[in-house]
């Protein structure tokens, strides 16, 4: 079947499927995204990111390692994403939106089994792979949260906000008990596992409500086109430079390009819903990107192997 094959069938296909169950709910029910918005942002994603830390591998020299490459990846993806947006003079709601669509990148329900696929389940790999999806979840709860208020709030009340996220809690306290190897009695370690186990079905449901309510809007599809060769193109490519710069090599360096080439992330549309900033471009690209993304992916696989 090949990697074309199985990524379609493995990853694509079953993300359309959620999607498309969700756009049905919303057609027949008119459900509420506000709701699933908030039971993603409040309750499922920190319950997920809290147990997958507290279960997950971690060193700490690897952890800076990852860092490093992910704070540099992300600030050059930045200075790009903002010449780009300042040449095509976007207006103050549309520049936060198309940054997250560029920044926030769908590190947990497609890389995880992307990874797996590709390292055949390489526990070092999957430990790669895991820093950067929490570093990915930090990032819509702070800067995203920030980026698509700082035109509409003052700075104390996006504080606010950003302080009233779960996640930026459940983060520390996971590293600090596993750190402490502090057990977690069972009848609360339960309902942490129904909960973490139900995050990718709930997301994608929700990125189906949401293009199930969307207008498709034909003004924006030059911006989608752009946000799409910026996160599934310019991303890899930058990713292959910085472990090239940073001298890094082997699967640690190959995992890190791998995670820069994934699709954008429900994060951008989750954060346009919960704060009316551009829903109907998030929706777009998120899918747009997961479409297009089998065939670029597919690309990155095969050049990862000229990483010695």
């Amino acid at each position: 079947m090949g990697y074309f094959g199985h990524i379609l069938t493995h990853n694509v296909i079953p993300l359309c499927i959620m999607i498309g169950l969700g756009a049905a709910l919303y057609w027949r029910f008119k459900v509420d995204i506000k709701t699933f918005s908030k039971l993603i942002f409040y309750l499922f994603t920190p319950v997920m990111i809290f147990k997958m830390l507290y279960e997950s591998d971690l060193t700490a020299s690897i952890l800076l390692q990852i860092v490093g490459f992910i704070i540099f990846f992300l600030l050059v993806l930045y200075g790009i994403t903002e010449g780009v947006i300042r040449l095509r003079k976007l207006d103050k709601g549309m520049r936060s939106a198309m940054s997250n669509s560029v920044l926030f990148y769908n590190s947990a329900n497609y890389a995880i089994p992307l990874n797996q696929l590709v390292f055949a389940g390489n526990t070092f790999t999957m430990s790669v792979q895991l820093i950067v999806m929490a570093f990915q979840s930090v990032l819509p709860h702070t800067y995203g949260i920030y980026a698509v208020n700082a035109h509409k709030s003052t700075l104390k009340d996006t504080m606010r906000t950003i302080l009233g996220m779960p996640v930026i809690y459940a983060i520390p306290l996971a590293i600090v008990l596993k750190e402490l190897h502090v057990p977690i009695p069972q009848p609360i370690y339960e309902p942490i596992t129904y909960i973490s186990n139900g995050y990718v079905s709930l997301a994608l449901l929700t990125l189906g409500v949401q293009l199930g309510q969307m207008k498709w809007q034909i003004q924006r599809l030059w911006d989608v086109g752009l946000s799409c060769v910026l996160r599934l193109v310019a991303a890899p490519l930058i990713g292959f430079g910085i472990v090239w710069t940073m001298g890094l090599h082997g699967l640690m360096a190959q995992a890190l390009v791998l995670s820069c080439a994934v699709p954008t992330s429900l994060s951008s549309v989750l954060l346009s819903v919960e704060f009316d900033n551009e829903p109907e471009f998030a929706g777009q690209v998120v899918f747009a990107s997961t479409l297009l993304s089998i065939f670029t992916v597919t690309v990155v696989i095969y050049l990862l192997q000229f990483i010695s």
